[in-house]
């Protein structure tokens, strides 16, 4: 997902409006797509970061060394209250266990009236970077279950989320994303990896419906080199 995200966070970013001077928490932070931008804009020593996996956590601490980096789950978060400006959580909420309590946690640690912000993949909409990967999954399997109900997936429902967390003053954008892939196996190879719902589902077929599922997304991809594009739901509003 990095090849979609690191793109995605410079935008994310100017919606959530972080500029110098400003500290900020990375919720989520993954190896660090979206702590790299930050620390671009405010320094290192502006930006803290968390994710409950340890190896994104390692792999985010070596990326940026100067990051206060802690392992933690968005919805009990190791911080005092009204410690940063803006918080943010990108390509995150529709993979927290209590998304209404994540985001009330990510608005008690940010100031008061500072800015909490999050995006997730249009995957109900059919405009995610995984879209066409589902609909050829689904054509080989009637009851895979894909991304599409997940948290913030659909428009409006992350302004939902936003309100039932006391967030307020919310407004909403979508956000987009092109991306370059050289060659099919570029594309595919990295779902045989197992990581998210869609490399969950891709690396746990046995070899003969792996090898079809493959064939159902290379027919519906263009020739390559091709190009996919993505959209994003966001959602920001005041603490």
């Amino acid at each position: 997902m990095g090849r979609y995200s690191r793109p995605l966070a410079p935008q994310f970013a100017d919606f959530a409006g972080v500029a110098a001077g400003q500290s900020a928490l990375d919720v989520g932070c993954g190896p660090g797509a979206l702590t790299v931008e930050l620390v671009k804009r405010l320094g290192a020593h502006a930006v803290s970061a968390v994710d409950p996996s340890e190896s994104f956590v390692a792999a985010a601490r070596v990326r940026q060394p100067g990051v206060s980096v802690q392992q933690a789950a968005a919805e009990k978060l190791p911080f005092g209250d009204e410690q940063f400006d803006v918080s943010l959580a990108q390509l995150v909420v529709h993979f927290m266990t209590d998304p209404v309590v994540g985001l009330r946690e990510m608005a008690r640690v940010t100031s008061r009236n500072g800015v909490v912000a999050a995006c997730v993949w249009d995957h109900a909409g059919g405009q995610g970077p995984l879209s066409l990967f589902w609909d050829a999954a689904r054509e080989l399997d009637g009851d895979v279950e894909d991304e599409s109900q997940l948290a913030g997936a659909r428009q409006g429902h992350l302004a939902e989320l936003f309100e039932a967390a006391g967030v307020h003053e919310i407004e909403e954008r979508t956000l987009s994303v092109d991306v370059d892939h050289r060659s099919f196996e570029e594309w595919w190879e990295p779902f045989l990896l197992g990581v998210g719902p869609a490399g969950g589902y891709a690396a746990g077929l046995e070899p003969r419906r792996q090898a079809q599922l493959r064939d159902l997304c290379r027919e519906k991809l263009r020739p390559a080199p091709f190009v996919v594009s993505a959209r994003a739901w966001a959602a920001r509003g005041l603490a």
